[in-house]
């Protein structure tokens, strides 16, 4: 009776180990836009004490391992690079949810007009969709 006992302890450890955040649908994104130069320090700023609020409605749509990269590619030419992976089921309604938190439109107010479509960008785009190439997974 001791031994089975053990190994269903065992059994229930190894289930919750293997089944704790792992996601199986993973929808990575990848996004660019352009910066106005005389925002960038602005634009750094804003990111270096990112709102919580914010921060928790990122997470609660369903998005984790969210970066953005910054880099100067022509002489006053700055670009951002975003990344994300999307973990839920319904991408469409998550950024509508987003798109509907008060906390998060006051913080498109002190981002957006730091930002600039690119050239090409789709009518009514502001980030632009960016194809994947390449990944390598362990």
């Amino acid at each position: 009776m001791q031994k089975l006992l053990i190994f269903m302890t065992i059994l229930t450890v190894l289930s919750g180990c293997c089944s704790r955040n792992t996601v199986t649908n993973i929808q990575r994104f990848g996004w660019v836009i352009a910066v106005k130069p005389d925002k960038v320090e602005r634009y750094k700023e804003l990111h270096a004490n990112a709102w919580p609020g914010v921060q928790r409605m990122i997470t609660a749509c369903n998005i984790r391992n969210y970066s953005i990269y910054l880099r100067e590619l022509e002489p006053g030419k700055w670009y951002l690079f975003s990344y994300l992976e999307y973990t839920g089921a319904n991408f469409k309604a998550d950024m509508a949810r987003m798109a509907a938190d008060d906390e998060t439109r006051r913080w498109w107010s002190e981002t957006d007009p730091c930002q600039q479509p690119i050239t090409l960008a789709k009518p009514g785009d502001k980030w632009s969709d960016m194809e994947l190439v390449y990944r390598q997974e362990r």
